[in-house]
Formats: structure tokens, C-alpha cells, sequence
């Protein structure tokens, strides 16, 4: 069955026109839309409970909380007739930047709530300006921005632009920067039912994920985490020089933004083929927050800083179905009986149940029982778990006999762009996962050692 949603992709052009002057008029309008709404702001005490619960806070606190104005009259008259007052150019940006406004502010109310910002007024720094679909127009793919009413206009032309023949949809919205010219296109696309579900569990050099069906599958990180630890040695050494000599700095800033493409590019390419591979299946990820997550440890800190888990999620969220996860407890809870360990090391224990099972195998089928609405019992263990093993239920060393079923882990090993099935986790029994081999041609990487008992 077809469930409506929209598809929408972003693409970039560069320009050279001279915009600076219209973008700085567009920045000073939108921080004074800010001050007025911030101005009408309504400050109600609450508890520090439940919806309104922030980090830092005690759970008995009282903390005052922001309530923004929705008076239509304010947003659509008052707020637009001071703006309107001193804007020279088309009055639609007016309704744009008030837009704007609200969302910024929104988005700072969520983080201060969450403990995660202050009671400081939100400054606009950055130079750019949302267009409006009522200020550009396209005729045989030539777009015509107006930036005064029958006036001046920006022309672009991308009847030759290299993502042309892969843009699909209506234009919607565009943003328009001093360099360049980001253009939306928003297409309806229908979703067949879910194959299955799939969870992943996000881990520093890996995504561990589990389905009854397809088992354990491990796709490789390392050369994610290699990119950002290449780029940290390399500032690294740059850094304690460039107080004294400032011209190194311009050197810093390239090998950042070096560091964030090599990134982007990775992940992409890593995010199309789990589509290709798994196409139908809902992926269900972790909503994990990485400045949650820091402590006093700086090493720990460089380490957690290195991974891109909400990259991830967001490049995944519009090509396949995407799931968001609570991690609470998902490594500590026995996927078993339910309860409730601390452990140590790549290996699970279960005091109760004496359930041994590999840590991160124990967190994705947690996560799996999570995306179904099950709660975790030996009945329902044993019913997920009947075609793989890997695992004991007594504490006892696993036996690896040549009759005994062993849980395949697939080690999508992303740089060679193929799956490669652990030899050692091979089961006898067919599974469609199982059935991929990687290729004659290329020498398989020797399989990373991973203890499941």
C-alpha cells in the first residue's frame, strides 16, 4: 500500500553577482523580526519535569520557560508594517525573514528547554536570504530572482547544470548566498508497505544492525573514523604555529572543510549502498546526542566529536524509511530476560539468565524489540533466534560443532562496496542475506574476529 510523502533534494550553483549590499539589508531585517518577537516573549515558570526536564537542572527546580507570541495580528500586521518601513526591495522577503524569524527562534527554544542553550537573544551572523516560491520565476529552466518589483533581477541558468537530468519534481524554495544559489526540488513520492525492520546500533568504528531474517550485519566505519583522525593529526601540528603566524590559519580552514567534504562524500556513498542493499526496510537508529554525551575526559571527547551518527540518520531519512530509537539502556538490558547488567568489554553477560552474547549484537536485537513494541522474555528469544546461534544460555563456552547453528554477522565492508560474510558465522541454513559472495576479482580483506560466546 502507497502512503503519500515528499521527497525533497537540495542543489547547488555558484554565482558572481554582487549581492553583498541586498544580503546584509536581508541580515539586519531579520535580526530586528528576532528582537521584536524576542521582545513579546512571556516567561512562565514550570517545573523541571516531564516535557520541560533540562540537562543541569535538579528534577525538583523551578526554571522559567519561553512562550512565544502567536497573536496573528502581531506576526502578519504589526511585526511586517515596522519591517516594510525601512525595506527598499521586493515586500515578500518581509514575509520571508518573519518566517525565519520564528523558526530560529523555535529551534533556540528546543535547545533551551533541553538545557542545551542560554537566555541570550539569538544573533544572525551568517549572510543569506530565503526565496520565496512568489519571488523567482522559470521559463525553459532559466530562473529569474527578483530582488525590487520590476526592477533588478538575477538570472541563472541551468539548462546545462550537472544535476539537471537527475533533478526531479517541482522547484520549491531557494537560498540564495554570495556565492551561491541552493535550489530545492520537492517531489511526491509513494512508499510501498516495509519488508522489514531493521536496527542499527551506532557504535565509534561500526553500525551494528539485527533482523530476524537477515541477522547480524556489521558495516565497517574505519575509514570514516580514519578521515577525521588523518585531518586531527594534521591541524595538530598546525595549530601551536599558527598564534605566531597567521597566514597558517588559511591552511587550518582548508583542511577543515577538506575534512567535512572527504566526510560527506563517504557517508553518501555509504548511505546509497545500505538502500540498494536493503531496499524496502525501515532503518531505526539511535537519537543520539554527541554533547550529551562528552564528558571531563578530553581523549573520550576527541573520540566521540569523530563520529558522524547524525549524518547518517539524516542522509538515510531521505532515501529509505528512518526510525529514531530512545538508547537508554540499550547495551546494559539482557535481550533475553530484560534485565538490567553492567558490562565489561566486547562480551554481554547476563548474571540472571546467564545469557553470554556479543555487546553490540545484544544492543541492535534491544533496539529491534524497541522498533516492534516487544518486551524482551526467553519466550520470545527463543522464537527470534531459532534459525542463528552464537550464543549460550548457560554460561557455558559455545560449542562449535559442525552441527551446531551459528549466526552469520555480514561485514559490509563499504570501501571495497561489498558484502563480505564472516566465515566463521556461516550457518547451514539458506538465508537470503547469505547468498551474497563477494567477487573472484578482488581479494577479500581478512575477516575481523568477532566473539559471540
Amino acid at each position: 500500500m502507497l502512503s503519500g510523502s515528499y521527497q525533497v533534494r537540495a542543489y547547488t550553483i555558484r554565482h558572481d553577482y554582487d549581492v553583498h549590499k541586498f544580503l546584509e539589508a536581508y541580515r539586519l531585517m531579520l535580526q530586528r523580526a528576532i528582537d521584536e518577537v524576542w521582545a513579546r516573549i512571556r516567561w512562565v515558570e514550570k517545573s523541571n519535569t516531564g516535557r520541560y526536564r533540562g540537562k543541569g537542572w535538579r528534577r525538583d527546580a523551578k526554571r522559567l520557560i519561553p512562550i512565544l507570541p502567536k497573536d496573528g495580528r502581531f506576526k502578519h500586521h504589526e511585526l511586517r508594517d515596522q519591517l516594510l518601513a525601512d525595506w527598499d526591495y521586493a515586500r515578500h522577503y518581509v514575509d520571508s525573514a518573519i518566517k525565519q524569524a520564528y523558526a530560529i527562534l523555535r529551534s533556540w527554544r528546543r535547545n533551551y528547554i533541553r538545557g542545551e542553550r542560554k537566555r541570550r537573544k539569538p544573533r544572525v551572523r551568517k549572510r543569506f536570504v530565503r526565496v520565496k516560491e512568489t519571488l523567482y520565476t522559470v521559463k525553459d529552466d532559466v530562473i529569474l530572482v527578483t530582488l525590487k518589483p520590476h526592477g533588478e533581477r538575477l538570472k541563472f541558468d541551468i539548462r546545462r547544470a550537472w544535476f539537471r537530468r537527475r533533478a526531479r519534481g517541482e522547484m520549491g524554495e531557494l537560498m540564495l548566498t554570495e556565492d551561491k544559489l541552493v535550489i530545492t526540488f520537492r517531489e511526491k513520492a509513494g512508499r510501498l508497505d516495509p519488508v522489514g525492520s531493521i536496527a542499527w546500533d551506532s557504535n565509534e568504528k561500526s553500525l551494528d544492525g539485527f533482523n530476524p531474517k537477515l541477522g547480524w550485519i556489521k558495516v565497517d566505519l574505519v575509514e570514516l573514523f580514519h578521515i577525521h583522525r588523518v585531518y586531527e593529526l594534521k591541524r595538530r601540528r598546525l595549530q601551536s604555529l599558527a598564534s605566531r603566524k597567521p597566514s597558517l590559519r588559511r591552511i587550518l580552514v582548508k583542511y577543515s572543510k577538506r575534512e567535512r567534504d572527504r566526510a560527506r562524500d563517504f557517508v553518501h556513498k555509504l548511505t546509497t549502498f545500505m538502500t540498494s542493499l536493503f531496499r524496502g526496510y525501515v532503518h531505526g537508529f539511535e537519537g543520539l546526542n554527541k554533547k550529551r554525551m562528552f564528558t571531563k575526559s578530553r581523549r573520550r571527547n576527541r573520540r566521540i566529536a569523530k563520529s558522524n551518527w547524525r549524518m547518517i540518520q539524516d542522509f538515510m531519512s531521505y532515501k529509505s524509511q528512518v526510525e529514531l530509537l530512545n538508547p537508554r539502556n540499550s547495551s546494559r538490558r539482557c535481550s533475553r530476560c530484560g534485565g538490567l547488567n553492567a558490562p565489561k568489554g566486547a562480551q554481554y553477560t547476563c548474571k540472571y539468565c546467564g545469557l553470554r552474547i556479543d555487546r553490540q549484537l545484544n544492543a541492535c536485537i534491544n533496539l529491534y524489540l524497541q522498533m516492534e513494541g516487544l518486551t524482551p522474555s526467553p519466550k520470545l528469544f527463543r522464537e527470534l533466534m531459532k534459525d542463528w546461534g552464537g550464543f549460550t544460555l548457560t554460561g557455558s563456552e559455545v560449542d562449535e560443532r559442525a552441527d551446531e547453528l551459528v549466526r552469520p554477522a555480514i561485514l559490509v565492508n563499504f570501501k571495497r562496496n561489498i558484502p563480505m560474510v564472516i566465515n566463521r558465522y556461516v550457518s547451514q541454513n539458506p538465508c537470503p542475506a547469505r547468498s551474497i559472495r563477494p567477487p573472484h576479482q578482488i581479494p577479500p580483506r581478512k575477516p575481523t574476529s568477532f566473539s559471540c560466546g
